[in-house]
């Protein structure tokens, strides 16, 4: 596993997330809850697959105490590349 400190995240993020296919048109205060919620998730779930908890993370969500006025549909992705760095697992076709 990845840095355990958001702030080590943020920082990352913040500098890499216009490069993501999925940032188009909006800054990161838009994505930023995502890669919080996967961040945070992929510690609170260690080793298990993403596969199997999205609908636990798409329903925890909705109480995810920095989520704004994010929805999930929007910020999914962000979540993903997030979770995925965390837990250094690379689908297939990126990066």
């Amino acid at each position: 596993m990845k840095s355990t400190d958001w702030n080590t995240e943020d920082s990352y993020w913040r500098e890499n997330y216009k490069s993501r296919p999925y940032a188009s048109g909006n800054d990161y205060t838009y994505y930023e809850p995502g890669y919080r919620y996967g961040f945070e998730s992929a510690h609170k779930y260690r080793g298990k697959n993403w596969d199997a908890v999205e609908n636990d993370l798409r329903a925890g969500f909705d109480k995810f105490e920095y989520r704004g006025k994010s929805t999930w549909e929007n910020i999914k992705m962000a979540a993903r590349d997030a979770w995925d760095r965390v837990t250094g697992h690379h689908p297939v076709g990126t990066r």
